[in-house]
């Protein structure tokens, strides 16, 4: 990383500032992806789990694929789909609370008999559908995040804190050769004066 600094005290003094608030918030930023990452582990999971239900759902009505024909999609549609927020490692994401279905009234005689028992197959498969949707947005929104922890951790432990770490050796061995040549200039000042005042006396 190509600091610009001034090879003085003050210059070094801010490089150790800003050097100490990467080095302190590094384990915090560790922390925290490490954190996403399991996150993202669990609802990738959960997705899975969610499609072997589903699959699961489907194959038990494969017998009665036929029947469906019969099924109006106008009985049953999803009126609302209430969510709350919760943070995971400091990244809002969704929560599914309930799925609201709006039911068309039917004629019980005038309709076939397994239409009560075809809503709520129908009423389950929705909820399932909407509930994988939710931990996909959720896995998206925690993959992003868990990124940019990434980029970040990887800022800071390759590129930044080194940077300062060098800056600062660069500026205190300049400051140390500079006080060492004072020094030596003075050593010399004073073996001349002694040798002006050998010569006077």
């Amino acid at each position: 990383m190509a600091l610009k600094f001034q090879y003085n005290k003050t210059a070094q003094q801010l490089l150790n500032k800003q050097l100490n608030i990467r080095l302190r918030a590094l384990p915090t930023l560790k922390n925290k992806e490490a954190a996403l990452r399991m996150e993202v582990k669990k609802a990738k999971d959960k997705i899975h789990e969610l499609e072997d239900t589903l699959h699961l759902e489907i194959t038990k009505q494969s017998d009665s694929v036929g029947l469906w024909n019969e099924f109006s999609a106008d009985l049953l549609k999803i009126g609302d789909v209430k969510f709350s927020t919760k943070k995971i490692a400091g990244v809002k994401t969704p929560v599914l609370e309930e799925v609201i279905f709006n039911e068309a009234g039917f004629g019980i005689f005038t309709h076939p008999k397994w239409f009560p028992e075809g809503i709520s197959i129908v009423k389950k498969l929705a909820g399932i559908v909407t509930e994988k949707e939710f931990y996909t947005r959720k896995m998206v929104l925690l993959e992003h995040a868990r990124r940019k922890t990434t980029q970040k951790v990887n800022l800071y432990e390759k590129v930044q804190i080194p940077g300062y770490q060098d800056a600062i050796r660069k500026i205190k061995r300049f400051l140390e050769d500079e006080e060492n040549l004072s020094k030596s200039a003075q050593k010399i000042v004073k073996k001349r004066q002694q040798k002006q005042r050998e010569v006077v006396l």
